[in-house]
C-alpha cells in the first residue's frame, strides 16, 4: 500500500507540476529515522499537528467574506486536493532543490487548481478570525500569498515531520486550524483561518509528499 501511495504521489507531481522537469529525481517521503529536507519544488501535504487533518482546498468558493476559493482541514490522508507545491518568494535567487531556512518567506501553490494559499482581513466563516483562501494563478500572485516559515525548536532548515508555523506577512496571522467543523458545503472538514497569537493550534508538519533531493552547492 505504501508503494502504491508513493507511486500515485509521483504521478501527480509530474502530471500537475509541468514547470519541473520530469527527469528530476524525486524521493517520496523518508525511511525510518532519516531526516528529509523540504526544498523548493517539494509537493507535500501539511498536517495540522493537533488534529492530524491535512491542509486542503478545492474549487468551491466561500459563501461569505472574499468569495475566493475555500481552504479547509481534511480528515482523510487519501485526497489529492491536499497537495501543495512549495515555491519561493518572487524575485529571489532560490531555485528548485534549495533547502529552506527558518525565517524565509515562501508561497504554497495548490497543486490541482494552481492558486496560492492566501490571507487577508476578511472574517473566516465559522470563528470570525482572518480568512484563509486560495487566490490567483500561475501569472497572478501578490503579497497576500507570502508566508514566513518559522521552525519550532533548534532546527535551521525545514525538514519533514518537523513542527513549523507559517505567519502571514500582510496580516501577521498564523496559519491556524481547530476542531470547529463545517456542516454543509464542506461537511466534516475543519475551518482553517489566521490568528495573530501563537497557539498550539497553529503548529503544522510536512507529511506525505514527493521530496526532491537537495541541490548541491558548487
Amino acid at each position: 500500500m505504501a508503494l502504491g501511495f508513493f507511486a500515485l504521489a509521483l504521478f501527480l507531481f509530474i502530471t500537475f507540476d509541468s514547470d519541473i522537469a520530469p527527469s528530476s529525481t524525486a524521493s517520496a517521503a523518508s525511511s525510518e529515522g532519516v531526516e528529509v529536507q523540504v526544498t523548493y519544488g517539494t509537493v507535500l501535504k501539511l498536517m495540522h499537528e493537533k488534529t492530524k487533518f491535512r491542509l486542503h482546498s478545492h474549487d468551491v468558493p466561500y459563501g461569505s467574506g472574499s468569495g475566493q476559493q475555500s481552504v479547509t482541514g481534511f480528515p482523510s490522508v487519501d485526497d489529492s486536493n491536499s497537495y501543495w507545491i512549495v515555491r519561493p518568494e518572487p524575485g529571489t535567487s532560490a531555485k528548485q532543490g534549495d533547502p529552506i531556512k527558518s525565517g524565509t518567506i515562501i508561497r504554497l501553490q495548490h497543486m490541482r487548481t494552481r492558486k496560492w494559499l492566501h490571507s487577508h482581513l476578511h472574517a473566516s466563516p465559522i470563528s470570525g478570525n482572518l480568512e484563509v483562501s486560495c487566490f490567483g494563478g500561475e501569472s497572478e500572485s501578490d503579497t497576500g500569498d507570502y508566508w514566513k516559515l518559522i521552525i519550532e525548536g533548534s532546527g535551521k532548515t525545514w525538514k519533514q515531520d518537523q513542527k513549523i508555523r507559517l505567519q502571514h506577512i500582510d496580516t501577521g496571522g498564523y496559519l491556524h486550524s481547530h476542531d470547529k467543523k463545517y456542516s454543509r458545503i464542506a461537511g466534516g472538514q475543519q475551518e482553517v483561518c489566521g490568528v495573530r497569537e501563537k497557539r498550539a493550534d497553529n503548529v503544522w508538519l510536512a507529511a506525505e509528499g514527493v521530496y526532491l533531493p537537495v541541490t548541491e552547492s558548487k
